[in-house]
């Protein structure tokens, strides 16, 4: 007993003093054991201080964790590893965020040993690693399913290239001439995208970027574009064999397209473990954040319109208790089929919450976001879920906030939309609402408040 006794205080010494946060909960979350390291992490989340149950603790940063540990069959095993949790504190009054990794273990069938960690700072370090010259020297050795192309300035097409026809099947007069957007889908990339393409490169040497390319027959590829620099000589020989250089003091640009469609099953499967939500399909809170870090940083680069929606479902837990949560489920799939369908493909569409959803819109005024919201929100609420042969119905509160030269950081726009958002709840729900405290008076809060819900408002 005395030996068993001395195992055990050494297990609770351990748990305590280890650098990463240790957390022992029963498989419907109710935390049995926690260090002080997950505490710290955990505590900005938790409502009045409870940590008293771990799915409940991170519902707001990952709502889908508790469907993971339910769906996971195996007796044992990780149930996921790494798996990445923007934390903002834009609920909590304080402007910030941090990156936490989540290691899930099920141990047995009726215990949990989760695994926590900040990694922020690994992150950043990430980022400016991604885009290294290995990549763009494996890209043209041996490879066939590639398209060159010169750029102007402003990135159009100045210099026909055989490889294009190969690729894509387009003739010149086609192309030549053209932004290179001409190969994306009408709603793959916008004007200002193209622009931040070129000034990417400008900055770092190379801009990357995977998706959807188009074929002159109208049919989709799976493509890897590159935009480099040509304003000096190129320390690849065979990109310099291809494309003559430009005169030094006239900027422009290589466009390198690569067909990866036999790598898609595989990129599709790495995007949907680490950048989706597990239930709905739809960009988690990492895609999120990423994409909304990258667009203010793009937006600070060249200002140009852009705009946020948060949106929550009304009255959900009134669903999931007249339902049940499968039904609950079934229904944050049909919002998020139908977020799907009203948006484009360069805007990014993401699960944030238990039953709250963001949308960020790329080049997109406050007036023409008040738009989109609204058609949304009709939408929804003439489309309720069919559950055997039952109408469920559904409505949305909406709120949007527009970038301008006042906001700081994505932190700051999320609390002006999600100020929106409480407005429109306030205000009788299944609405859209402008709320910002910098511009409106509180006489005209107070009127948008008021507003009966019969009424609904954009703008």
């Amino acid at each position: 007993m005395d030996d068993l006794a001395q195992e055990y205080e050494a297990l609770v010494q351990f748990l305590y003093t280890a650098p990463v946060g240790l957390v022992q909960a029963s498989m419907d979350g109710e935390i049995v054991m926690i260090n002080p390291v997950s505490a710290q992490l955990l505590m900005p989340l938790s409502v009045d201080g409870d940590l008293s149950n771990l799915f409940t603790a991170l519902e707001s940063v990952a709502p889908d964790l508790r469907h993971r540990v339910h769906n996971f069959e195996p007796h044992h095993g990780l149930v996921c590893d790494g798996l990445r949790i923007p934390v903002t504190t834009a609920h909590h009054g304080a402007s910030g965020s941090t990156v936490l990794s989540l290691s899930l273990v099920k141990l047995d069938a009726r215990r949990l040993m989760a695994v926590l960690n900040d990694i922020t700072l690994q992150i950043q370090r990430e980022r400016l690693l991604r885009q290294n010259e290995a990549w763009f020297n494996a890209v043209l050795v041996g490879i066939n399913d590639y398209a060159l192309a010169r750029l102007d300035a402003q990135g159009r097409i100045d210099e026909w290239n055989p490889t294009i026809g190969r690729l894509t099947g387009l003739a010149p007069e086609a192309v030549l001439g053209q932004p290179f957007s001409v190969l994306y889908p009408v709603d793959g990339i916008t004007p200002e995208g193209v622009a931040d393409r070129l000034n990417e490169a400008d900055r770092s040497g190379w801009s990357l970027d995977e998706g959807w390319r188009l074929k002159a027959d109208g049919s989709r590829f799976w493509g890897s574009t590159m935009v480099v620099p040509l304003q000096v000589a190129h320390p690849n020989a065979e990109v310099a064999a291809h494309i003559s250089l430009v005169d030094n003091d006239r900027p422009a640009y290589c466009l390198v397209v690569r067909d990866i469609t036999h790598k898609r099953q595989s990129t599709e499967q790495h995007r949907r473990t680490q950048l989706c939500d597990h239930l709905t399909g739809l960009a988690n809170r990492r895609a999120f954040f990423e994409a909304g870090e990258l667009a203010l940083e793009r937006w600070r680069q060249a200002p140009r319109p852009m705009a946020l929606l948060m949106l929550d479902a009304d009255h959900f837990k009134r669903i999931n208790d007249l339902h049940g949560h499968q039904v609950g489920d079934a229904a944050l799939c049909h919002l998020a089929a139908l977020l799907t369908a009203s948006f484009r493909e360069v805007d990014v569409v993401a699960r944030i919450g238990g039953e709250e959803f963001a949308v960020l819109l790329t080049s997109t005024s406050l007036d023409s976001a008040c738009a989109a919201a609204e058609r949304l929100r009709t939408a929804v609420a003439a489309s309720p879920l069919q559950v055997d042969g039952t109408a469920v119905p559904l409505t949305l509160s909406i709120g949007v906030a527009a970038m301008d030269h006042d906001t700081t950081d994505l932190v700051d726009l999320l609390k002006r939309a999600d100020a929106a958002l409480y407005a429109a709840k306030r205000g009788g729900r299944n609405q859209v609402r402008v709320a910002d405290v910098r511009t409106a008076t509180a006489a005209q809060l107070a009127t948008a408040v008021a507003r009966p819900a019969s009424q609904p408002t954009v703008g």
